[in-house]
């Protein structure tokens, strides 16, 4: 076949291709062009998810009849003064959007210049441009696109539902209107207004929580950490949610590079990292970050759809986002989500009259609290395999002495009466986790402050107080070890011991030291201090399946690259487990030390170590108030 030129008109439809993927990428180009514009306020309407009518109003700069004509043509543009493409203050510059939308939709625009005396008007249908003429306007452009892909049919089956599609427009809007808070917003589905978000000042830091909090929720206004950060000419500001405040995906996850919003896998991959094992498997953070960096020293043309980004120094800009985000969790201390308690307390409530509880909902019978007449507290707590059924043990009770029990390892337990009184003489319900008043099934511990109940899991707050000792340790020149008496002969999985034994000298900088004992069994000569009576046949199970899921060839360099993961693992094995039952000095002690160590309202894992219950919420339970 012989080669052809293209017709315009089917060019437009390939590059539509490109740039018009779905009903939330015209919302999109449309809204930037507006921004671009100079807009104070953006209305934006959608019905039947986009595909039927997309109107974008504005009140920015406007166009004369001469640029309205211009604009619906390929490549026109009035965001490049000249042919640098290293220096793009504009969000958008390809001059693309609007021919590509007109090629495969019905497109109208309505504009009016500032300071012009009239306004007008231009259609495009499927790609065919009607005359110019005059209409009736104020400053600012209106945009319509109407009946989209009905001149490429075939992509209208590649279309998702319509609650999908609508539900990627409201994504774009808040994203844009995150972007920009300076900006009235509005989005309508042409019959109700779903979203209205009100300019706010300037001042990030200062202004814009509160429509950060219409769009990621309230409870991360309650829950937000102000970051603040910079390194020569690259700034970062924004708010990081604790680290209890999480989702299932990474929508939560708003990232904004010089105005742009971006969903680039750098920054993203940079805020896990940051974040670390604070966040649980499959969990991601609530985090809204703005990075101002000059335009010459990031790429935004890597994609027609501007998302994508590539940064001259990209490592710098990473290493700047981890410590700035790793400072603002480091001032949280012990802090955890605001929400846990109302969830908490959600559960002890009884069901609404008329309604038949679900499954794990209190009054199902299974699982149910009777909250009134009952102890609450029955919700929130759980018997542990092999735990014996002693339900609540007062602290100052002969309960505490009645088995003795080896000292609680890496906590310093200070000398205290049998109600948590600091030595100085303080009463430690000041303190913010308060003074441990109860043990309840060995498990957690119940403490006391001036206006609430703090509720410990003793297991996952010991976890996260051995790994950061651990940690530090380590950081400073090596983990102290202990020498076991006698060896600990542990027997593995064939392959578990070979795999150990080659990673041995990587494990005693860890304060770990082995040695072979026949063909699948390893000697356990010393384990770090700070460990005690550790499990250890579950700890070299771990750590062997860990270095076994390695590539060949990297060896026992998967250690220093696992670094966390390994210090993780061996305080998890190393911490008081539940079931284990703790003295009233012991319990303070931990409280104590939990106030002082940074990350410690979460585990290893990311699940929360206490929840803070306020007396005046357990009174209402009991209709107190």
């Amino acid at each position: 076949m012989a080669i052809r030129q293209l017709p315009p008109n089917l060019i437009n439809r390939i590059a539509a291709g490109e740039v018009v993927e779905r009903p939330a990428s015209v919302v999109k180009e449309l809204v930037e062009n507006a921004i671009d514009a100079g807009a104070s306020r953006i209305d934006v309407t959608a019905s039947g998810s986009g595909l039927q009518l997309i109107r974008v109003a504005d009140d920015g700069t406007g166009m004369s009849a001469e640029d309205l004509a211009l604009a619906v043509e390929r490549h026109a543009t009035s965001k490049l003064a000249g042919e640098d493409l290293s220096h793009i203050l504009t969000l958008g510059f390809r001059g693309e959007a609007l021919p590509s939308i007109s090629a495969v939709a019905r497109l109208a625009l309505t504009s009016r210049a500032r300071g012009a005396g009239e306004a007008y008007r231009i259609e495009v249908d499927g790609g065919r441009k009607a005359p110019l003429r005059p209409a009736a306007r104020a400053a600012g452009t209106d945009v319509e696109v109407r009946d989209l892909f009905y001149a490429t049919p075939a992509r209208l089956k590649f279309m998702k539902s319509e609650r999908a599609e609508s539900a990627a427009i409201v994504d774009t809007v808040k994203r844009l209107a995150l972007a920009h808070p300076e900006i009235a917003f509005s989005l309508s589905n042409g019959e109700r207004t779903t979203l209205r978000l009100d300019a706010c000042p300037p001042g990030l830091l200062d202004h814009a929580l509160s429509r950060l909090g219409r769009i990621l929720g309230a409870n991360f206004v309650e829950d937000a950490l102000p970051v603040s950060a910079s390194r020569g000419n690259v700034r970062v500001e924004g708010y990081a949610g604790l680290p209890t405040l999480h989702r299932p995906n990474g929508l939560s996850i708003y990232l904004v590079v010089n105005g742009r919003p971006v969903r680039d896998r750098l920054i993203a991959g940079t805020v896990r990292a940051a974040y670390g094992d604070l966040v649980p498997r499959g969990r991601y953070p609530m985090v809204t970050l703005f990075v101002d960096i000059p335009p010459e020293e990031v790429d935004v043309n890597v994609h027609p759809a501007k998302t994508e980004l590539r940064f001259r120094d990209a490592n710098g800009v990473r290493s700047l986002l981890i410590g700035a985000v790793r400072e603002a969790l480091a001032r949280a201390g012990h802090r955890t989500t605001a929400s846990l308690s109302q969830e908490a307390l959600q559960r002890m409530r009884p069901p609404e009259r008329g309604r038949t509880p679900q499954a794990g909902e209190p009054g199902n019978g299974d699982a149910a609290p009777e909250v009134f007449g009952a102890p609450a507290y029955r919700s929130l707590v759980r018997p542990y395999p092999g735990t014996p059924r002693t339900a609540y043990r007062p602290s100052g009770g002969a309960a505490f002495s009645d088995r003795a029990q080896a000292p609680l390892e890496g906590v310093s337990v200070p000398s205290a009466d049998m109600r948590g009184a600091a030595p100085d003489g303080e009463e430690p319900s000041a303190y913010p986790l308060g003074a441990a008043r109860a043990q309840v099934q060995d498990t957690f511990i119940i403490a006391e402050t001036g206006d609430a109940l703090v509720i410990v899991d003793q297991h996952a707050a010991h976890e996260r107080l051995v790994y950061e000792r651990l940690k530090r340790g380590f950081e400073s020149g090596g983990v102290s070890r202990q020498l076991l008496l006698i060896p600990d002969i542990v027997e593995l999985a064939p392959g578990a011991a070979e795999a150990l034994l080659a990673a041995k000298d990587e494990f005693e900088a860890f304060g770990l030291v082995i040695e072979g004992f026949g063909a699948q069994a390893v000697a356990v000569r010393e384990v770090p201090a700070l460990l005690g009576t550790c499990d250890t046949r579950s700890l070299l199970t771990d750590l062997a399946g860990m270095l076994m899921e390695a590539e060949d060839g990297e060896g026992g360099h998967v250690l220093r690259d696992r670094l966390d993961h390994v210090l993780s693992t061996m305080a998890c094995h190393g911490s008081v487990r539940a079931g284990r039952r703790l003295s009233p000095e012991e319990m303070n002690a931990l409280l104590r030390d939990m106030e002082k160590t940074p990350f410690s309202g979460q585990c290893n894992h990311g699940r929360p170590t206490y929840v803070e219950l306020k007396l005046t919420d357990i009174e209402k339970l009991f209709q107190r108030r």
